[in-house]
């Protein structure tokens, strides 16, 4: 019971630290999609807004990197990681493979309490698109099978799927076709039902069919278009060209922050109180363009 509720806080922030973390903050912001792939985390920055040294920085960008959500290149620095289509169906094949039968093995070891606790989650899930924050509903839905990992007792499965997870939030920010799928699915509850009747099989066949459905809403037939300097104030939501450069409004996909346009990690501090966005990433109104 105890290794259970250890892992119950975000579930350690789907596996990228505690949130009081500089990682676990960077972490969660990736996760909710308030900072998309491909953004440049510059130290110097990050240390500024988090007051911590570089090397403490430099230690949490080494972790995200051994997790997969932050990729480092050399003399170039720290990017949010763009998984490509390949290492996305990867990652969903490997789901595949231990997801059902981890809900099988929680059906056969779920109480009460743990019925509660899920159902806690979907209940702040649909909260979360009620208030316009599709964010942190894509989080909360990837911590609903963190915690069926942690309701089946598999402590190795569980941080597998944790990392999974984690790489799934990055690749849903890239290839996502059908936006509406979150809130048309209905899988949680189902899934719910047969974990709490204890029916093992009917466990692993909704888990199954569930993860079709999420590869279905994804469009993995082309490589996601490389990231390209764009004005960041149009991933705002506004309508309005920019002043500067009074471009056209390009699809959100493929734009990315303009360079050193970083001031808006200051919301990482506390990403739960961010004002939704209806899905864009948080800038500054005041960016500039490249």
């Amino acid at each position: 019971m105890e290794m259970r509720g250890s892992m119950t806080e975000d579930a350690a922030a789907l596996a990228g630290g505690g949130n009081d973390t500089v990682a676990g903050r960077l972490a969660l912001a990736i996760h909710e999609h308030r900072i998309q792939p491909g953004t440049k985390l510059a130290e110097d920055e990050l240390g500024e807004i988090f007051g911590v040294s570089r090397t403490l920085v430099r230690a949490a960008l080494q972790q995200l990197a051994h997790e997969r959500l932050v990729t480092l290149r050399r003399n170039r620095g720290a990017f949010v990681a763009q998984p490509s289509v390949r290492e996305a169906r990867e990652v969903f094949e490997a789901r595949a493979l231990l997801e059902p039968r981890t809900a099988r093995s929680a059906a056969e070891r779920a109480t009460a309490a743990d019925i509660a606790r899920l159902q806690r989650h979907i209940d702040e899930e649909h909260a979360a698109l009620d208030a316009g924050d599709p964010g942190r509903a894509l989080r909360l839905s990837g911590q609903f099978h963190i915690e069926v990992a942690v309701i089946a007792d598999q402590d190795t499965i569980r941080d597998f799927v944790a990392q999974l997870v984690a790489r799934s939030s990055l690749i849903i920010a890239l290839y996502w076709q059908r936006r509406t799928a979150l809130c048309e699915s209905h899988a949680h509850h189902a899934l719910l039902r047969a974990l709490a009747d204890g029916d093992g099989a009917r466990a692993e066949e909704m888990m199954k069919g569930h993860l079709l459905d999420l590869v279905s809403s994804l469009d993995l037939r082309n490589p996601a278009p490389p990231a390209r300097s764009r004005c960041a104030r149009r991933s705002t939501g506004s309508d309005r060209p920019c002043g500067t450069c009074a471009r056209p409004v390009p699809p959100l996909r493929h734009m990315r922050p303009a360079r050193h346009s970083f001031r808006f990690l200051i919301a990482i501090k506390d990403v739960s109180g961010l004002p939704a966005q209806k899905g864009h990433p948080v800038f500054p109104r005041s960016a500039r363009c490249d």
